[in-house]
């Protein structure tokens, strides 16, 4: 089969002969319909996540969809047949954390699809069985493509900070795919939501969702007393990541509010006194990916219509290339999609 694979950590992929794949135990093969494209799989691709020159080459794509056309020794007969979308983390299973359904925290974590197991930017994907979700059979491929990150991660961020009804929630960088989603994951679990972007077309996106669409090039003219009516936001959902954006939450949030952090670069850190976060009883939270069990509510938001698929560019194989272009250059609202059907 053809397909995309990376040769070094930090360049783009390049389409080449690969060996057609094979279950071994416990593993399903996947004939891959769809997979999601964001700045998550830009950072895989560079290296972020692991750039140990031993795991290469390596197909990129941790959001894949497809069917199960395959089954190894051992694995789930259940799945056969079945359209499924792929658990990013490679988790054991077994662990106590695993175990308590607290899969992000597994203690024998084993890598990611798409860094340390190929993914979507190729036909076909062996997936351990416990990877692949089984999802809607009403649910189109292409809007299934949000569902393993872009909805399941705003999914576990909603549970982590409790977000519910009479919470102000305020998201930096709710232009992007985890972004968008992230504004309406939050008005369905009832809070008023502000969305901060610098784009104008991703800021009518943000309107267009029912959110308070705020620009915030310069955060230091941004007034979080006057985002809401009712007061300082409750919770602050940091995407951008930077010591500007961390500190104006710090500082901004209401007393008894929460920070939520989800970025990983290095290097970026801000100052907060234990003084500060006593007297105002305020949380710093990190939150990772999402458990299993919350992909599964995310496909349900999806298909219920709940919450809308944002996708703004889908293209065939030949064209994906162009996606990591607008991407960045920061010009895509939502996610981009690679269609296999496309051929």
């Amino acid at each position: 089969m053809y397909g995309y694979r990376v040769n070094a950590w930090g360049s783009e992929p390049v389409w080449d002969e690969l060996p057609d794949p094979i279950p071994g135990p416990n593993e399903v093969l996947v004939d891959v319909e769809a997979c999601s494209v964001g700045l998550t799989v830009l950072n895989c691709m560079n290296g972020d996540l692991d750039n140990d020159p031993q795991l290469l080459p390596r197909v990129p794509g941790h959001e894949l969809i497809g069917r199960v056309s395959g089954l190894g020794p051992g694995a789930d007969p259940s799945l056969m047949g079945k359209r499924v979308a792929a658990y990013f983390y490679l988790v054991c299973g077994e662990c106590d954390a695993c175990r308590a359904g607290r899969d992000p925290q597994c203690a024998n974590l084993a890598g990611w699809i798409g860094v340390h197991r190929d993914g979507g930017y190729a036909p076909q994907a062996v997936l351990p069985s416990r990877n692949a979700i089984a999802m809607p059979e009403n649910l189109d491929p292409i809007a299934a493509t949000v569902v393993p990150d872009a909805v399941a991660t705003p999914v576990h961020v909603a549970s982590r900070a409790g977000i519910g009804h009479g919470d102000r929630v305020v998201v930096i960088g709710a232009g992007g795919g985890v972004g968008i989603h992230m504004v309406q994951v939050a008005r369905h679990y009832g809070a008023a939501v502000a969305g901060f972007d610098i784009a104008d077309d991703k800021l009518a996106e943000i309107e267009r969702l029912g959110a308070t669409a705020v620009r915030s090039d310069d955060l230091g003219v941004v007034d979080p007393t006057r985002v809401f009516v009712d007061g300082a936001p409750t919770v602050v959902i940091d995407l951008i990541g930077t010591t500007a954006t961390q500190r104006w939450a710090i500082d901004g949030l209401a007393t008894g509010g929460r920070l939520v952090a989800l970025t990983t670069f290095r290097d970026r850190a801000f100052e907060v006194e234990s003084r500060e976060l006593v007297f105002r009883e305020l949380a710093v939270i990190g939150s990772r990916y999402a458990n299993r069990s919350e992909l599964i509510t995310a496909a349900e938001l999806v298909a219920s219509g709940a919450v809308k698929p944002i996708i703004s560019e889908v293209r065939g194989p030949a064209e994906v290339l162009d996606i990591h272009e607008n991407l960045q250059a920061g010009t895509l609202i939502g996610r981009g999609a690679l269609d296999w059907r496309q051929k």
